[in-house]
């Protein structure tokens, strides 16, 4: 394939080591291997690789197979992984009853439950890159690409960066769009024992869902490996102290069957999207382009829309037309972020089963901001506008087979299963 672009990306450079940047490092080895191709991934050994919630979407099957070579049953043993196939809701809304979002096909389609450390291995193995082991303190666009500016080394100008040091500690509105209606903002992660363990080196093929399960101060997460099981406690810490937090977790985990546990992090962050994820030579990716609590599995699966759309223009398009492409990329990725925000915010409009002040604060008082934040004339994208349409849908008698072809961030049959599910 004739690709116009490539003469123009001959030095790249991957600016962290999580999930996003490991991903974007073999993405970059896998689409440009040409050998006079110089790619080099930074990161700070120091800065330990934590996943928040060590989900993910069907779509990453396929690429981890695409990147790594290796079949599909030998990817999920590596990562201690299992097969999700949707999200089971336990709590949630006006109905007082249970439910799941399921991904389509129903019972078909499935993606993996992972460890977050393990996936960052495995992808580096098959990545070839220069790495450099160095504390980054700025990255900026310059007149022919972009400069890396380190803590103890030179600066370095590359073509292409890309940007995965997570997300920023305090949010700026000339740069962020600050999506508080998503009302948590702090996690607490254990590990306690597997529930699911593989029989004679075997990969677990039976069907496993992502459990979410509303508490008085927010909701937990439980996600089954094979070496572990991962626990969170999604809170605000504004509204519910640490102590209160904790001790009901202790709670939980006892009725759960969980006596014993491993401690991991306090992690607090925001709700937020970058409004210049790109401008033709930084890339923002993961965390460091948008962040929301892990509800729905967003952080993976936006992170490969955006190195991938990166790369597929920078490769495919000439580089005279990088100017005039940069804006378009990024909106659409901007759009993309918030339509995500919105539909992980929506989960909250129906309040739960407890009566507590964190839901009374979730239904109440933040979801009801989410169109002042996203209002088109602030945020320069059409997410509200997409939202909107997806919810006059739901109240339509019956649906069109074009109506099926619609997707605000996801497609209309998991707004369907929302809705159903919460009572809306």
């Amino acid at each position: 394939m004739i690709q116009p672009g490539r003469q123009s990306l001959r030095k790249i450079a991957v600016v962290g080591r999580g999930t996003a940047g490991s991903l974007a490092a073999a993405c970059v080895a896998h689409l440009h291997p040409d050998l006079d191709c110089e790619l080099h991934h930074i990161y700070d050994s120091g800065i330990p690789v934590i996943g928040v919630g060590e989900g993910s979407w069907p779509s990453l099957v396929q690429q981890l197979q695409q990147l790594t070579g290796l079949p599909q049953t030998a990817v999920q043993k590596r990562l201690h992984g299992t097969r999700k196939y949707g999200v089971t809701f336990e709590g949630w809304g006006r109905c007082d009853q249970d439910f799941t979002h399921h991904f389509t096909p129903k019972n078909r389609s499935y993606a993996y439950h992972l460890s977050a450390d393990l996936l960052a291995n495995l992808l580096h193995e098959g990545t070839r890159a220069q790495h450099i082991d160095a504390k980054v303190l700025n990255i900026t666009k310059v007149e022919d690409g972009a400069q890396v500016e380190f803590d103890n080394l030179p600066p370095e100008c590359y073509d292409l960066v890309f940007d995965a040091r997570g997300f920023p500690r305090e949010l700026d509105p000339d740069q962020h769009i600050d999506i508080s209606f998503i009302p948590t903002n702090t996690a607490i992660i254990r590990r306690c024992p597997a529930i699911l363990k593989p029989k004679q080196g075997k990969p677990v093929l039976q069907h496993t869902f992502t459990r979410a399960v509303a508490r008085p101060h927010g909701w937990i997460f439980v996600i089954p490996l094979t070496a572990h099981t991962s626990y969170g406690y999604i809170f605000n810490r504004n509204v519910s102290s640490l102590a209160e937090v904790e001790s009901d977790f202790d709670a939980f985990l006892e009725k759960d069957g969980m006596s014993e546990f491993e401690h991991r992090s306090v992690i607090p962050f925001p709700n937020f999207v970058h409004r210049h994820m790109y401008d033709g030579a930084v890339a923002r990716i993961g965390n460091a382009a948008a962040f929301m609590e892990p509800l729905e599995a967003t952080a993976i699966v936006s992170a490969q829309l955006q190195i991938g759309m990166v790369l597929h223009t920078r490769l495919n398009r000439p580089a005279e037309h990088l100017e005039r492409d940069a804006p378009v990329v990024n909106r659409f990725l901007v759009n993309n972020s918030l339509c995500y925000g919105l539909f992980v915010g929506w989960h909250y409009s129906c309040g739960s089963s407890y009566n507590s002040e964190f839901w009374h604060q979730a239904c109440e008082k933040a979801w009801p901001r989410y169109r002042k934040a996203a209002d088109p004339e602030v945020v320069n994208c059409t997410a509200l506008r997409k939202f909107d349409e997806m919810i006059g849908l739901l109240n339509q008698p019956a649906f069109r087979d074009v109506d099926w072809k619609r997707v605000c961030a996801v497609p209309l049959a998991s707004y369907i299963q929302i809705s159903r599910g919460l009572g809306c």
